[in-house]
C-alpha cells in the first residue's frame, strides 16, 4: 500500500488504512482521461450545427440543451479532475455568458496536447511554462487582431446578438429575437465615467409556454406573476399612479400575548369596528395621494381589500422583493415602509396597468413606463423544454451584447481568431531554444481544436477544411473561418458572424489554467470513511 513507508523501526502508516492513493504518471494519466472525457461529453454540441443533449435527472426531468455550462452542471460529474472542467464552464458561463462548450474542448485539447508531451518525458513544469508562456502572448494577439467598435452602434450589437444566437434552438427566429435583446439592453445600460455600465439584472425574464417563440416580446415596464387580489377591482387601469408598499395592509397582531376584559357587548363592537376604521384609513390615505394602483409586498388583509375595492385601487400582494426594486426602476416610483409618510412623489408612473391571462394564469402587465431603467421580456414557446432553452439561449445572447457594450472590441468567429492565433503562436514557438517551444507549438495545435470541432460537425472533411483554413491564414486573410451554415471555408465578417473579445480571453484564460493546475497534479490521495470510522472506500490492491 502507497501509505505505509517500510523503516528500520517497522512499518510507518501515514495514511488511513482506507485511504487510496495513486503517484506520479499514473495520478496524471488518469487526471488528464477525466478531463478529456468531459470534453469530449459536449465537443458535438458546439457550433452552428451542433447536436444537443438530453439530460435526464433522477426524478425524471428532462432538460434538452446544446448549453454547455447546463450540459456540465445537469449531469453529476464525480471525478475531481473532471470537476475542475465544469468549474472552467461556470466560470466563463458567469463572466461572459457565451463560450462555455469551446472552453471546455480547448481546455481537453490543451490536456490531450500535454499528454504527447508527457510521453515524450517532456516535464510537466515544462510544459505548463511552455502554455503560460503562450497564453500571455495569445491574448497580446487578441488585442492586435480585434476590432474596436462604438458601444451604441446597433448595426454590429444586433450581429453580436445574433451570432451567439446561430449556435441555438432559437438560429430560426434570430433576427426577431436579436432585435428584442438589442433594444432592452439598450433600454438598461447607463453611462459611467469610464465607459458603459449594464446590469442584466434589471432585464426581468418571464417564460411561459405556450404559442410559438414567435409571441416572445419585450414589455417596457414589469410583469408581475401573480393576478389582482380582490374580483371587485378593475384589472384595467390607464395612466396609472402606482404606490410602492413593502410593509403590510393589515393590523399587526401585539408580539405580547394581552387580554382585554370585555364587561360590555358594545364594546365588543366597538372594538372590532376600530380594526376597520384602522384599515380604511390606510386606504383613505393611499387613495387620498392619488394613487389608483398598489403594489405591496406582503399581504393586503380581506376588510383593506373591500375598501381598495370601493376605491377603485387596483392591488396586487405578495410581490417578490426584487420585482419590487425592479417596479420602482421602472416606473420611478419611491418604495414606502410607512402608509403615513407616502406624498404624491412617491407614485410611481405608467401608461398601462391591466390583467391578462397568460396561457391558464392571470398576470398583471405594467407597461409603457416612460424611460425605464428594467423591463421584462415574456419567453414564449410551443412547450416547456422549448422556453427553457430559449431561456438559456436568450441568457447567452444578451451577455454577449453586455460584453461589447462594457468592453467595445470584436473580433469574427467560425474559429478564425483560434486559427490565427494558432498559426501566429506556431511562428513564435520559433524563437525559443528550450523545450517551452515544444509546449507553444501543442499550445497552437489545440487551439485548432475549434475550427476543426465546428468543421466536424457540420459535416465537413476534416482534414480538407483544415489545410484550406491555413492556407487561407498565411495568406493574411485573418476573418476566415469556417461558415458551418453552407459547409465552407469563408470571411466571417463578411457574413456577420461576430464575437465579443472578452468572451475570447475569458477562454484563453479559463481553459489555460485549468489545464495547467490538472498538469501540476502528480498524487491523488482520496481519504475515505466517516471521521475516526475508516473502512468504508474501496480496498488498495
Amino acid at each position: 500500500m502507497a501509505s505505509i513507508q517500510q523503516t528500520p523501526q517497522g512499518p510507518v502508516l501515514v495514511l488511513k488504512e482506507s485511504a487510496l492513493q495513486q503517484k506520479g504518471r499514473d495520478a496524471q494519466k488518469n487526471n488528464i482521461a477525466a478531463a478529456k472525457l468531459v470534453a469530449e461529453l459536449v465537443r458535438t454540441s458546439l457550433g452552428p450545427r451542433g447536436m444537443d443533449k438530453m439530460l435526464v435527472d433522477s426524478l425524471g426531468d428532462v432538460t434538452i440543451t446544446n448549453d454547455g455550462a447546463t450540459i456540465l452542471k445537469e449531469i453529476d460529474v464525480q471525478h475531481p479532475a473532471a470537476k475542475m472542467m465544469v468549474e472552467i464552464s461556470k466560470t466563463v458561463d458567469n463572466e461572459v455568458g457565451d463560450g462555455t462548450t469551446s472552453s471546455v474542448v480547448f481546455g481537453g485539447a490543451l490536456l490531450a496536447k500535454a499528454e504527447e508531451l508527457l510521453e515524450k518525458d517532456v516535464h510537466a513544469t515544462v510544459i505548463i511554462e511552455g502554455y503560460q508562456a503562450a497564453a500571455e502572448k495569445a491574448l497580446l494577439l487578441l488585442t492586435e487582431l480585434a476590432k474596436q467598435v462604438g458601444p451604441s452602434e446597433k448595426e454590429i450589437l444586433l450581429k453580436i446578438a445574433k451570432t451567439s444566437m446561430q449556435s441555438k434552438l432559437i438560429s430560426e427566429d434570430s433576427d426577431m429575437l436579436s432585435k428584442l435583446v438589442v433594444d432592452s439592453i439598450l433600454q438598461i445600460v447607463e453611462k459611467e465615467a469610464e465607459g458603459h455600465r449594464v446590469d442584466l439584472d434589471n432585464i426581468k425574464v418571464e417564460k411561459k409556454a405556450g404559442g410559438s417563440i414567435r409571441n416572445t416580446q419585450f414589455i417596457k415596464g414589469i410583469v408581475l406573476d401573480k393576478e389582482v387580489v380582490h374580483s371587485g377591482m378593475p384589472t384595467k387601469i390607464e395612466k396609472a399612479k402606482i404606490a410602492l408598499l413593502n410593509s403590510a395592509l393589515e393590523i399587526e397582531k401585539t408580539e405580547m400575548s394581552a387580554e382585554i376584559r370585555i364587561s360590555d357587548p358594545t364594546q365588543m363592537q366597538m372594538f372590532l369596528e376600530e380594526e376597520n376604521r384602522m384599515l380604511k384609513s390606510m386606504v383613505d390615505k393611499i387613495h387620498q395621494i392619488g394613487a389608483n394602483v398598489l403594489i405591496c409586498q406582503k399581504g393586503i388583509d380581506d376588510i383593506a381589500q373591500h375598501y381598495l375595492a370601493k376605491q377603485g385601487i387596483l392591488s396586487v400582494r405578495r410581490v417578490k422583493e426584487s420585482d419590487m426594486t425592479k417596479l420602482s426602476k421602472a416606473t420611478g416610483g419611491r418604495i414606502s415602509s410607512n402608509i403615513d409618510d407616502m406624498t404624491p412623489k412617491d407614485l410611481g408612473a405608467a401608461e398601462l396597468v391591466e390583467q391578462r391571462k397568460v396561457e391558464t394564469d392571470k398576470w398583471v402587465f405594467i407597461e409603457g413606463c416612460k424611460n425605464p431603467k428594467a423591463i421584462t421580456l415574456l419567453l414564449r414557446g410551443g412547450s416547456q423544454r422549448v422556453v427553457d432553452e430559449v431561456d438559456r439561449s436568450m441568457h447567452d445572447s444578451l451577455m454577449v451584447v453586455k460584453d461589447v457594450i462594457e468592453k467595445p472590441a470584436v473580433v469574427a468567429g467560425g474559429g478564425a481568431p483560434e486559427e490565427f492565433l494558432a498559426s501566429h503562436l506556431k511562428e513564435w514557438a520559433n524563437k525559443f531554444e528550450g523545450r517551452e517551444q515544444l509546449a507553444i507549438k501543442k499550445y497552437a495545435e489545440a487551439l485548432e481544436i475549434i475550427p476543426l470541432t465546428i468543421a466536424e460537425n457540420a459535416g465537413m472533411d476534416p482534414i480538407n477544411t483544415m489545410v484550406t483554413l491555413r492556407a487561407k491564414h498565411s495568406q493574411g486573410r485573418k476573418w476566415t473561418g469556417i461558415d458551418a451554415r453552407n459547409t465552407r471555408v469563408a470571411d466571417m465578417f463578411s457574413i456577420d458572424i461576430i464575437e465579443p473579445v472578452a468572451v475570447k480571453e475569458q477562454i484563453i484564460k479559463s481553459a489555460t489554467e485549468a489545464a495547467c493546475m490538472i498538469l501540476r497534479i502528480d498524487d491523488v490521495i482520496a481519504s475515505s470513511g466517516g471521521r475516526g470510522g475508516g473502512g468504508r472506500g474501496p480496498p488498495m490492491g
